[in-house]
Order: structure tokens, then C-alpha cells, then sequence
């Protein structure tokens, strides 16, 4: 249990902590206590600075300067409204004012049906009062925002609605600042300008690795915006999909890296709102049940991770979390309904003949079913039961069949019929929540010192700093070895 002095009321704030205060997360402001587990460093720094006596100007002194340190350096874990008190307020109004400008000039010209390196080029600058929004590669996300089906209208009222966003404080050992739209959709997260560049000057290979595989799990970058306001350092934020969405029924989270070194969080206390993201020793013991779709994940993670193998990155992270299944959402208990729907959903491609000859299957009234498995590839195929099995998958011309090919070179399996599904798998009891995040860590010169100085300090450990191709073998061996 954490040190805190026994006198003394926690209320959360905006920033941190606060001391008997008003609860912004709460309509009626009012006092709420809380337990706070502190980091051994910052314990013992706290308990070096509290005041040994309560008498006379220094006590005063060191108590002040103890609450500012508590300010500082203590965070509660979780979700904090950014209204009118918070420190991020008056910089989330200025994104949202920015964002519904940049995301409507979009919206009044559409992306072209293919992508140039002029359009991930493209800088957009907006002067507005007070402030200047840029977007960076505004045509090229917008090209990709549709390729995911994703509406400008939707995206844009997420971004700037009249209700606030919310600051996401984790255990992260990241300096970034994370914000999440009020209804928990899209993350934003501030970046170096390296990590920028970086992603910018990738982003034709990103876009399309996520066209030649649609279910991918990377992490889906929808924006890349910078901030510029009058004598303050210039911002830079990416907008993303949340991987954990919806969260309403979320039991655990993780953050795998496939090591050993550092890798364990002390969960939050029984009954505990605290959101604590838990990590790979954490994991251990526990398995992920996917039943047939575990060959999908298995190829889909060589995929992704020998694409970030050729970007010559490490230190990304497989999220995992998990909720249990309500009767209706289990794979037996699908609705004929169910089925066509999430056929239609999986196999859906701007760009693909494929969904138009499945339309005129499904429009006639038969007894249609879809078989699961074909060679241990999840190929989901339409059967109609007649007299015995026939296929009638597409055989009206020679032209669906190459789409057929196609659509098994790209890996992809039958989504959950609920929203955000590429980022979700259902196991026979639970659903998964599985994404890759964190893809700016370049295997550069200091990287590979630091891969020195470990292989000495942790020797006979497995830790994070290793080169490309290790990290993703690595990586896909934890998913192998953890997953039935």
C-alpha cells in the first residue's frame, strides 16, 4: 500500500492530484478519496521532503514545497474530463476549432482515387484567432479515412463536438501528452518532430502495407497536426484509432513487448477504477483462446512485424485486453442475419468487383450458410443447401475468381459485427482487443550502444533494445507460445 499522510484528502484534478478540491470527472464536484500507490523513487523523495516538524517559517516552506512536488511527480491512472479548470483546456479548444476547419477542407475536396507522393507531401496551414493549426499529408489521410470507411462528417463532429476530451494518464513511461475524444474513438498524442518526419516519410509504404492487408493490427494513423500559438514551443500530435474501443466492459489491458527487463506492473487494488495497463510478466499464465482464428493471427503478426522489420524499427507494443462475451455475440449463436452481415463487412474493398457479385447472392431469399475454414485459411465462402454442398461462390465469371485469390493473398478473416471491428477477435467466451502501437523507434546508432550496454547489464535477460529482426521474431514467438 502506498505512503500518503493519514490527514490529508486526494482528490483528483486535471493534471494529477489535488488536495480537497473539487472532482472534474464528477457533475457534482464532489470530494472523492483515493488510495495512491506511489512509485518507490518517488516515495522515498516524498518521505525525504515531508517536514519533520509542523513549527515555524522552514516547516511551512517544506510543506509547500512537498505539494508542489506532489503536483509534479504523482499521477493517478485513468481518465480526467478536460473541462474549464484544467490545465490542457484552453489548448483542447483551440484543437477542436483547428481540427473542424482542416477536417472540412477534406471534406470540400475529396481525396482522388489514387494516392501521390504530392498528397502525402501537402502541408496546410490555417491561421485562426489566436493561434495556427498545419496539417501534414491532409489529402493522403484522407484518402486512407476513406479507404477504412470512416465518414469526414463522423470524424470531424468526434473531433471538435461541444463535449470535452479526456487526458489519458497511464503508467507509460512516455513524456507524451494523450488525449482521447469524449467518445473514447480517437486517441491524440503529442510527438517529437523526428517522430514526425519519420512517419511522414513512410507513410506512402504505411498506407499501402494497410491496402495490401485491410486487417491489419497496426495502429490505424488517421492525421498528423502541429499547433502553433504565439511565444509557446510548437506542438506536434498524431490522431488514431483507439485499439481498446469500445471499452465500456475491458477487464484487463496489456502491453507486450515479448521481454522480460521492466516488464511487470503492480496491478491496481481490487475494485479499483484505476486504469493500469499491465505488462508481459504480468501475462504470464494466462493464454488467448481463438480457437480457428489463431492461424489468422499468427500470419497476420509475421506480416505486420516484417514490415516493421523493413522500416528498421523496435519497441513497438502488442496491446491485449479482453472482455467476456455476451450469449448473443458467441460464434454458435449467430443469426443467419449475423452471418451475411459480417461476411459483407469483412470482404468489403472500394476497389474490389468481389462485393458486388456477393450483393446478388445475398439479395435472394435461400438457405445460405458460411463454411469456417478451408486449408487452415480463413476463407469464408457463400454455400447455398440444396440437394448436398454447391458452391455457387462466384462463379458467374472468370473475373471473381481472381478477386477470390486476392482476397486469400490478403490475409483477411470475418470481422465481429460491432464497431472498430479490426482491431477486435472472438475467442468461443471472450473478445480480444489486439493492436500494434509505438512504430518510431528507429534501430539507430545510440540504439545500438544501448543494445551493448544491456547485453552486459541484463546478461542472461531478455529486454526491448535488440535489433529489428530479433524484436519481431521475438514478438511473433510470445504471440505463438501464448495463444490456443
Amino acid at each position: 500500500m502506498g505512503w500518503f499522510p493519514p490527514a490529508w484528502t486526494v482528490c483528483p484534478v486535471g493534471y494529477g492530484l489535488g488536495f480537497v478540491g473539487r472532482n472534474p470527472l464528477c457533475q457534482q464536484h464532489q470530494q472523492v478519496a483515493f488510495t495512491v500507490e506511489l512509485r518507490p523513487d518517488i516515495q522515498r523523495e516524498a518521505m525525504t521532503d515531508a517536514p519533520e516538524s509542523t513549527r515555524g517559517r522552514r516547516s511551512l516552506t517544506l510543506k509547500r514545497r512537498f505539494l508542489w512536488k506532489l503536483r509534479q511527480k504523482w499521477k493517478l491512472l485513468g481518465l480526467f474530463e478536460i473541462n474549464g479548470e484544467h490545465e490542457f483546456y484552453d489548448l483542447t479548444c483551440m484543437l477542436k476549432v483547428g481540427l473542424r476547419a482542416a477536417i472540412q477542407e477534406a471534406i470540400d475536396n475529396p481525396p482522388a482515387d489514387a494516392l501521390s507522393d504530392t498528397d502525402c507531401k501537402a502541408v496546410l496551414k490555417q491561421a485562426h484567432e489566436g493561434f495556427e493549426m498545419r496539417t501534414y499529408g491532409g489529402p493522403a489521410f484522407a484518402y486512407f479515412r476513406h479507404l477504412l470507411g470512416i465518414s469526414e462528417k463522423e470524424y470531424q463532429l468526434s473531433l471538435s463536438s461541444g463535449s470535452s476530451y479526456l487526458q489519458f494518464i497511464s503508467n507509460s513511461k512516455s513524456k507524451a501528452d494523450f488525449f482521447l475524444t469524449n467518445n473514447k474513438c480517437f486517441f491524440l498524442k503529442t510527438q517529437s518532430k523526428r517522430e514526425i518526419r519519420f512517419l511522414l516519410s513512410n507513410l506512402p509504404k504505411y498506407i499501402q502495407h494497410l491496402e495490401r492487408y485491410p486487417h491489419s493490427l497496426l495502429v490505424k494513423f488517421l492525421g498528423v497536426h502541429s499547433i502553433i500559438v504565439p511565444q509557446e514551443k510548437k506542438k506536434y500530435f498524431i490522431i488514431m484509432q483507439s485499439v481498446f474501443y469500445p471499452d465500456e466492459r475491458i477487464l484487463e489491458r496489456y502491453d507486450i513487448k515479448g521481454c522480460q527487463v521492466n516488464r511487470w506492473t503492480e496491478p491496481a487494488p481490487g475494485g479499483s477504477q484505476v486504469i493500469v495497463v499491465l505488462k508481459d510478466l504480468n501475462f504470464e499464465g494466462n493464454s488467448i483462446h481463438l480457437g480457428q482464428q489463431r492461424s489468422w493471427l499468427l500470419c497476420q503478426m509475421q506480416v505486420d512485424t516484417q514490415f516493421l522489420k523493413e522500416l528498421n524499427v523496435l519497441d513497438y507494443s502488442l496491446l491485449v485486453a479482453f472482455q467476456a462475451l455476451h450469449a448473443d455475440e458467441k460464434g454458435q449463436n449467430l443469426s443467419f442475419a449475423d452471418i451475411i452481415f459480417r461476411t459483407t463487412k469483412s470482404l468489403s474493398n472500394p476497389e474490389s468487383s468481389l462485393l458486388t457479385s456477393m450483393s446478388g447472392i445475398m439479395d435472394e431469399e435461400s438457405d445460405i450458410v458460411v463454411s469456417e475454414m478451408v486449408g487452415e485459411v480463413d476463407l469464408y465462402q457463400l454455400r447455398e443447401l440444396n440437394s448436398g454442398v454447391q458452391d455457387v461462390s462466384f462463379q458467374s465469371s472468370a473475373k471473381p475468381d481472381h478477386d477470390l485469390a486476392y482476397i486469400l493473398a490478403q490475409n483477411r478473416r470475418l470481422l465481429p459485427r460491432c464497431r472498430s471491428p479490426l482491431h477486435l477477435l472472438d475467442g468461443p467466451e471472450l473478445r480480444y482487443f489486439m493492436g500494434i502501437i509505438d512504430l518510431f523507434t528507429v534501430y539507430s546508432f545510440p540504439k545500438r550502444l544501448e543494445h551493448l550496454w544491456k547485453c552486459i547489464r541484463y546478461r542472461g535477460q531478455t529486454f526491448s533494445t535488440v535489433s529489428p529482426s530479433d524484436y519481431a521474431r521475438r514478438l511473433c514467438q510470445w504471440v505463438e507460445s501464448h495463444t490456443v
